[in-house]
């Protein structure tokens, strides 16, 4: 066990936090797990870990709903997960530095905070705003963003929606179905990739507890509309907590500089 009691229970109820507004708006929660951990515990194996099997957790829940009432089509998702798929196995192969992995993590999740405050600007679209690309471009998106999020143990769902949104891919609710199926099967490429790097580190107690917490969070949110909070809203909250904890990762963990 790496944490006490009052650590564990303060991160338990982070994560329910998290996976209920992340869930409630298509997302996993990955770069916010990957910001809370980074508070609480030393070893950036554990952190990558961690964050994978959360992400996976509830990104299954909302893939299905959404594959349920017509939303996604595994057909127009084939090229970004051709790519992605083994790209993300690869970045979680890696074996990096510790100093390294907390850079690309911290400008990563800077990165994502901006990328999630940004969609929240971006107009609604209608079905005849849709702009049309060659198949190579879905191709490098699910391929480059897969290789991404397997490198810092993301789902990269995060990174994907607001790029398609800016190209007007296809409708938002499409989008978030994307974004959904894509977090799912990078995830599990992901952690794929760091059982066959030998990276794997999973503290039994405070995994299975964070399991339960985003389990539940992430039921809840894919089930209840939240009335207090909108989706932007929500977005722009989490999006400054992955902001602020993304310099302070970069700076004193990464640059050593704090």
């Amino acid at each position: 066990m790496l944490l006490d009691n009052t650590e564990l229970l303060l991160l338990c109820l982070g994560f329910f936090i998290v996976a209920t507004l992340y869930s409630s708006v298509g997302f996993g929660g990955g770069s916010s797990y990957l910001a809370l951990l980074t508070l609480f515990l030393p070893s950036f194996f554990a952190i990558r870990s961690i964050a994978l099997i959360c992400n996976l957790v509830v990104v299954s829940g909302s893939s299905y709903l959404y594959f349920k009432h017509g939303h996604a089509k595994i057909k127009d998702f084939i090229p970004f997960v051709i790519t992605s798929i083994p790209l993300a196995f690869i970045g979680a192969s890696f074996k990096l530095n510790e100093h390294v992995f907390f850079i690309i993590l911290g400008i990563s999740l800077v990165l994502s905070a901006l990328a999630l405050a940004g969609q929240t600007f971006m107009k609604k679209r209608a079905a005849q705003d849709v702009k049309k690309y060659p198949t190579y471009f879905n191709y490098i998106m699910g391929g480059a963003i897969g290789f991404l999020s397997g490198l810092v143990g993301i789902g990269g769902g995060i990174f994907l929606a607001p790029v398609l949104n800016h190209f007007k891919w296809n409708t938002a609710l499409k989008i978030a179905a994307l974004a959904s199926f894509f977090i799912l099967v990078n995830s599990i490429s992901g952690l794929l990739g760091v059982l066959n790097s030998g990276t794997i580190a999973l503290p039994w107690k405070e995994t299975i507890l964070l399991i339960i917490a985003v389990y539940l969070g992430g039921q809840l949110g894919i089930r209840l509309s939240l009335k207090k909070l909108t989706p932007n809203n929500i977005k722009r909250l989490t999006a400054l907590l992955v902001f602020v904890v993304g310099i302070r990762v970069l700076l004193k963990n990464g640059l050593n500089v704090l």
